[in-house]
């Protein structure tokens, strides 16, 4: 949907209220009138911009995304080490991100799982974009080592579904400030994980 300069600001307010709404209350229990109230915008303004609720909260959903990859994005391209330095690089943006931002890392961990398939569909496209970067990742670590293979589509999507898990624990156990703290065990996962396509040795047998 095309939008107006005029409505720019009253669409950023809508997407950020559809967030706090539905981290306070629950995706289900979130309505379009505790939106408008909370953007302080008009019922016929949100739907001139957006269809529905769910419509609503995946842009919101999707914009977060976006500021969350372009973080991640930031803290590789600043890191001059090896490749494992730029894959803790990510996973630390990613985490401390999460943490900063409580009510996101709710919409991201547990609201998309209950807002219905389309949010579901937008979740599985999420992960197998980060199933990607540790594509990419790897694929340095490849150029450097000849006994390693690629893992499979599959495996680098459980690489990115796992990570996923485990930082959703945390934010049901109300310890989304801890998040940080599991950089290095994610790293030692997908590290595992790329070293596991290497050919056993005689000797490790």
């Amino acid at each position: 949907m095309e939008v107006v300069a005029e409505q720019a600001p009253q669409r950023a307010r809508l997407l950020d209220a559809m967030i706090d709404v539905v981290a306070e209350k629950g995706y289900a229990a979130a309505t379009v009138a505790d939106a408008v109230r909370a953007a302080r915008v008009s019922r016929g303004t949100f739907y001139a911009l957006f269809p529905s609720k769910e419509a609503c909260f995946i842009e919101a959903y999707r914009h977060n995304v976006e500021v969350l990859v372009a973080r991640i994005e930031a803290a590789t391209h600043e890191e001059h080490g090896d490749w494992r330095a730029r894959l803790r690089a990510g996973l630390q943006a990613y985490l401390e991100r999460l943490a900063e931002e409580p009510r996101l890392a709710r919409i991201w961990l547990l609201e998309m799982h209950v807002a219905g398939s389309v949010a579901q569909a937008e979740r599985d496209a999420t992960l197998r974009h980060f199933a990607d970067r540790y594509r990419r990742s790897f694929e340095a670590a490849l150029a450097e080592r000849d006994d390693l293979e690629m893992p499979s589509d599959d495996a680098l999507f459980m690489l990115a579904a796992g990570v996923d898990q485990l930082v959703c624990a945390r934010v049901r156990a109300d310890e989304v400030e801890t998040l940080p703290t599991l950089t290095d065990s994610l790293l030692t996962c997908a590290v595992a994980q790329l070293e596991g396509t290497a050919p056993t040795r005689r000797g490790d047998i």
